[in-house]
């Protein structure tokens, strides 16, 4: 029943759009951007083990299509953005994205990203590419920028990324619109094309309810629906995806049995240093402290968010929780951290934190703590990526 929803809902999402009413603001991206601004080098979208092409670095035939062809679900291009204060159309446990570069905060509603799942943009002066998965649960941004390394032959490119309607461990697969390379969203890395090999930097992103972002942020920026788009913003076509005891959607291989599939874990690191922390439901904040490749990171859990793969209004969905990644140091001096009532609080000082890692409360007051690289998601899809992942059992 649930593949069957999620079936219908590729399928509603690759439909045609309307255009925008007469006079609106709404901008849409122009029809020459679809498939290009394209470099004369081979597609990996319509070959990618061409032998003109760098060897894959997957197994291409496990490249799934989900239903849409590349672009059925439409990248945003050229976003439009409120002020917060002027937002009256979210629901205070309503998702967001969170992103914060050289002092622009960005609100990405998870309720448009569902129909979108990535926008290309300059935050804080750096091109980025905010992204979401349902099928995985995962949020990711990126520096669009690749290339141009010091000594390096290879040009600077900015990528614009767009959906190339595959998956790969049921995971978004993104491509770039300027040489058609594969993009698996949780990688971040081209797997087939000519930028074969090529890893995109990331930016740190925080999934977290719209009150607490507003609360934090009242002068930030939020992505507007007026998107040149007609989609149902608000509402879900993954309807009970997230039930613990459904299937991924097109997954090929077998689920690590170590947890049940859909579990919810914070990942963090990379390969012999990848560490699972399974998120349980529960209705008090947490902190969770563990070491990524030798060096200390405090992780935590605030419930209070709705889940957008449950109930068809995304506002209605059962609570999960936000979650955070710090490096426990601020001010010159290493922190510990425990759960309050209000928030996060350090035992040196006192002062309050919020889910952000932002000091709100007390002398540290202003200070942030370093952003960890962490990608809340399910167990079958960040397994799937890190093999060798161990579990936290704290």
């Amino acid at each position: 029943m649930a593949a069957a929803t999620v079936a219908l809902g590729l399928f509603l999402s690759s439909c045609a759009d309307q255009a925008p009413e007469e006079g609106s603001d709404q901008r849409t991206p122009s029809p020459d951007l679809e498939l290009g601004p394209f470099e004369d080098v081979p597609s990996a979208i319509d070959d990618p083990a061409a032998d003109t092409l760098p060897e894959p670095l997957i197994d291409v035939d496990r490249l799934i299509s989900g239903g849409p062809p590349p672009d059925g679900i439409p990248a945003l291009v050229d976003p439009v953005y409120e002020d917060a204060a002027d937002v009256d159309w979210l629901e205070s446990p309503e998702p967001v994205l969170a992103v914060s570069l050289n002092g622009d905060h960005r609100a990405f509603p998870v309720r448009i990203m569902v129909w979108h799942e990535i926008v290309n943009d300059t935050i804080g002066d750096v091109p980025a590419a905010v992204t979401y998965c349902p099928l995985c649960d995962s949020a990711l941004a990126f520096d669009r920028r690749v290339g141009g390394a010091d000594g390096g032959d290879e040009p600077e490119r900015v990528l614009d990324l767009g959906v190339s309607g595959l998956l790969y461990n049921s995971d978004l697969v993104m491509f770039d619109r300027q040489t058609h390379s594969l993009w698996p969203q949780i990688e971040g890395r081209a797997v087939a094309g000519t930028l074969t090999g090529t890893e995109l930097e990331r930016i740190s992103v925080t999934v977290m309810d719209w009150e607490r972002w507003h609360d934090a942020h009242p002068d930030g920026q939020v992505l507007s629906q007026d998107t040149g788009h007609d989609r149902n913003y608000g509402l879900t076509p993954y309807t009970g995806y997230d039930d613990p005891e459904s299937d991924p959607f097109l997954f090929d291989e077998d689920t690590d049995a170590r947890m049940p599939a859909k579990t919810r874990v914070v990942g963090l690191g990379a390969d012999d240093t990848a560490i699972a922390i399974p998120v349980q439901e529960t209705a008090e904040r947490d902190v969770v402290e563990v070491d990524v490749g030798g060096t200390p990171v405090t992780v935590w859990i605030e419930p209070g968010v709705a889940s957008a793969l449950d109930s068809a209004q995304i506002a209605e969905g059962r609570e999960v929780s936000a979650t955070g990644a710090f490096r426990p140091e601020a001010d010159g001096r290493n922190l510990t951290f425990e759960a309050v009532d209000d928030g996060f609080t350090d035992q040196q000082t006192g002062s309050t934190w919020n889910i952000l890692g932002e000091a709100v409360e007390g002398p540290l007051a202003g200070q942030r703590l370093p952003a960890v690289d962490h990608v809340d998601t399910f167990w079958f899809a960040w397994v799937a990526f890190s093999p060798d992942t161990e579990i936290n059992t704290r």
